[in-house]
């Protein structure tokens, strides 16, 4: 005979067995009625589980009526506590290999959100029927996510491959996973059995296959199943709205929504069909459509929910009517998370971030908790601003929450602390995440590019390649940028053929990045090719042409663009000024670098800032026009801290006027320079004057300062590989062959080198033997070396960075 210990230890070890877990264990009860969120009438209440079933037919044997009374009052109240003593009941009285009592179990825990536990008791059941699928299908595909969407595909697999037969709830399911997924491979197959099974005409399968078939992308495809729907509720309207409003086609949005306020039955709830055409409006033009439908909901008395009133804020915040959006939040009686992340993102989106920073304050004073996307919001506002401090307060907040895991508050994060100049903590926060997305991926790179981190930035490109993550506008604008800043034009070209694999055209940003790079990169043609090829040309687009043609010497052709652009109608913009004055400045046109200068402000109301008074400096220091130069520097009504001295010094010593460069140089030293240049031409300065003690003086002050000087690093890629080098480099393998073949061009004049520690070892044309190169240039730290290392590509296994590996010998 058995002992009541012994018996015990074995009825535990069956139940682990058979459900995974004992029967009692801690959980934690999830009351989530107490939320207050009104629910979509459709798969919550139709799972599949067939109520009548539960509670009027003939139950198992040893089953009573209470039982089951319990299991449904534990699903319907989600009360994980309440179910789990019904599921210890039901193993208590022998049934729980009973079907029916299982499929209770496996609904009950898949909605309160235990899906493992449901997937146990699910493989547990030995004779499947069509209602355990549609528990776990359904419990699967309203949890949401990837990984559950992808489970959601392969239980529908395994269902087809046990010919069971699926009814109008699996299918229902089947196309709210595929609709996460943002595809329609399975959801067409379960689409054709919607047709061979008659099953056409659901309502709520109809409108399942209509938002799959929006969410996919396949708008004009929901479009038919739309039309052929023999009955359509608010849902359905709201789903056929929202797939046009997430894919920017405001006008056929708006058409839908007129023909809903034709065929709309008189006291019908009709508020998420309003908030799913205002979520269309977001731009400038759409603020009169936004007023109207604002109006409607009042003459309609909708403004009393609270999804409407958020969404009339986050309108008017989208349309840039901040005025209008803060009206609609103070009159907004009954404001929830929603309401306040609204405000708050509206403010961050329209360049008020530190009226973002004082709201969330404000939300925070009052008590109200806020939700992932209100700390998304404030996170935004802070990268803006660069409020690194208050940033990190909002990182605590957002572990104290449990929100570290979520997806949209990591990027926030990643871009914050890229943004900040903090790219180790952005590449914790980016690594801390298996599942990333193109946000994600884009918020990381652009960080490395704003960081001049470029060589970093295409390697991670290159992983998110490998990873099958499809980039977006942003991400191919960045990479660009990159390339751009690395002079790589062969990436640059990869990268070009990139945009036009995914589909990507010539708009802004993509035209505009190319155009920069192509002309950083000295190929005007192509810059020049695909400038011309933009469409609907921003101010961008012309700057980038007009920066590339300045800056490649052809000062003529980038002031003949200028006045292009403005015979286009097209009105210049900071960055268009410092272009133009600079091709001034490089052509020696000083009277038509005034006219501009002045031209800002008497005909485009623009203030100069201190980039347009460099420019301006620069123009008369190259003409020579020293004095007058230190008149303007003088008279100069904004505050220009070195910047400008620092310009008259470098073309004093070019110049000759040992006077006044000991002027600008004394100005400089005053105001506490930190540039070695300026020590080093100021010390050149007093050595021409014969001054040695000033000299003496100088280099001391240097030391004092803590200021060293840069040495000069250059690389240059000959056949798939980076040679760079430094100055008074040894480590390169073919430093002596290289001296040989540089004084080989000295003798021959073929190359004239200066004779300055800035000397750059490169064009070298025995080097190249019809292979292509390219070759840039920077300043490092003391100490690092030369060296070679494969160039990288945007293809096969690692990428090191010539300059890290530079680095590395040098070390050795």
């Amino acid at each position: 005979m058995i002992k009541a210990p012994a018996r015990k230890a074995i009825k535990k070890k069956l139940e682990k067995d058979i459900y995974g877990v004992g029967s009692i264990g801690l959980f934690t009860a999830l009351d989530r009625e107490s939320l207050g969120i009104r629910q979509k009438p459709g798969l919550e209440e139709h799972s599949g589980l067939d109520k009548s079933r539960t509670t009027t037919h003939a139950f198992c044997a040893g089953t009573n009526n209470n039982v089951l009374y319990q299991s449904q009052q534990s699903i319907q109240h989600r009360n994980l506590v309440a179910g789990r003593a019904v599921h210890a009941q039901i193993i208590r009285t022998g049934t729980s290999t009973c079907t029916q009592h299982a499929n209770v179990l496996v609904n009950f825990y898949a909605k309160c959100g235990q899906l493992a536990k449901a997937h146990s008791i699910f493989n547990a059941i030995i004779c499947k029927d069509v209602v355990s699928w549609n528990s776990l299908i359904t419990g699967y595909s309203q949890n949401g996510g990837i990984s559950s969407s992808h489970t959601v595909m392969q239980l529908f697999r395994e269902m087809r491959a046990q010919d069971i037969l699926p009814n109008a709830y699996t299918l229902a399911g089947i196309f709210k996973a595929e609709s996460s997924l943002q595809s329609c491979t399975v959801g067409r197959q379960a689409h054709a059995l919607v047709v061979k099974m008659s099953s056409f005409g659901d309502i709520y399968v109809d409108t399942s296959l209509v938002g799959m078939y929006c969410k996919g992308g396949l708008v004009e495809d929901g479009l038919k199943v739309f039309a052929f729907m023999p009955e359509r509720n608010t849902y359905t309207w709201s789903t056929m709205v929202s797939g046009y409003a997430t894919r920017g086609r405001v006008e056929e949005a708006i058409k839908v929504f007129n023909l809903f306020l034709r065929e709309k039955e008189k006291g019908s709830d009709s508020d998420y069909v309003f908030t799913a055409v205002l979520s269309s409006l977001a731009a400038t033009v759409y603020v009169g459509l936004g007023r109207q439908i604002h109006g409607i909901t009042v003459k309609n008395g909708l403004l009393g929910f609270v999804a409407l009133s958020n969404a009339l804020v986050t309108m008017y915040s989208k349309c840039e009517s901040l005025n209008e959006a803060c009206k609609m939040f103070d009159s907004s009686g009954d404001r929830n998370s929603i309401t306040w992340s609204a405000m708050v993102t509206g403010y961050s989106q329209n360049g008020e971030s530190l009226e973002a920073i004082k709201l969330f304050s404000r939300m925070f004073s009052a008590g109200i908790k806020p939700s992932e996307y209100t700390i998304v919001g404030v996170l935004n506002a802070c990268s803006d601003i660069c409020y690194l401090v208050e940033g990190k307060q909002l990182h605590s907040f957002l572990l104290k929450l449990g929100f570290e895991r979520h997806l949209f508050a990591t990027t926030a994060l990643v871009d914050m602390y890229a943004k900040a100049g903090c790219l180790a903590d952005a590449r914790k926060g980016f690594d801390c995440l298996q599942e990333r997305d193109v946000a994600l991926w884009t918020s990381l790179i652009s960080g490395y590019v704003q960081n001049s981190d470029n060589e970093e930035a295409l390697i991670l490109y290159r992983r998110m390649k490998t990873a099958g993550i499809i980039p977006n506008d942003p991400t191919m604008a960045s990479v660009l940028k990159a390339c751009s800043s690395l002079a790589t034009l062969e990436l640059g070209k990869q990268v070009h053929g990139h945009t036009i694999k995914h589909g990507f055209g010539l708009e802004v940003p993509i035209g505009s990045a190319l155009s920069t790079m192509y002309t950083k990169c000295g190929s005007l043609e192509d810059g020049n090719l695909v400038f011309r090829r933009t469409p609907n040309k921003d101010v961008v687009s012309w700057n980038a042409m007009i920066s590339g043609l300045s800056h490649n010497g052809q000062g003529d052709e980038a002031l003949e663009l200028f006045e292009e652009m403005l015979a286009e109608g097209t009105e210049p913009d900071d960055v268009t000024f410092v272009n133009i004055i600079s091709a001034c400045s490089h052509k020696g046109f000083v009277e038509r670098g005034w006219s501009y200068f002045h031209m800002m402000s008497d005909q485009f109301g623009l203030d100069p800032k201190v980039d347009h008074y460099a420019c301006m400096v620069d123009v008369l220091s190259r003409a020579g026009q020293l004095k007058e130069t230190k008149e303007f520097i003088e008279s100069a009504s904004i505050d220009h801290g070195l910047c400008l001295w620092r310009i008259l010094l470098s073309a004093c010593k070019n110049h000759g006027n040992c006077e006044l460069g000991v002027y600008a140089g004394e100005k400089l030293m005053a105001l506490g320079s930190r540039e070695s240049s300026t020590y080093v031409q100021l010390a050149g300065i007093y050595t021409a004057l014969g001054r040695m003690r000033d000299v003496e003086r100088v280099w001391k002050l240097m030391r004092t300062n803590g200021v060293s000087k840069e040495v000069g690093c250059s690389w240059i890629e000959l056949k798939n590989q980076w040679h760079v080098f430094v100055v008074r480099d040894t480590m390169h393998p073919m430093i002596e062959e290289t001296k040989d073949l540089v004084c080989l061009r000295e003798e021959k004049q073929e190359l004239p080198l200066e004779t300055s520690p800035y000397t750059k070892y490169e064009d070298i044309e025995d080097y190249k033997k019809n292979a292509y190169g390219t070759s840039g240039h920077q300043d490092v730290k003391p100490g690092q070396g030369g060296g070679t290392t494969d160039a990288p590509t945007l293809s096969g296994s690692g990428a090191p960075s010539a300059i890290d590996s530079a680095n590395q010998k040098a070390k050795k």
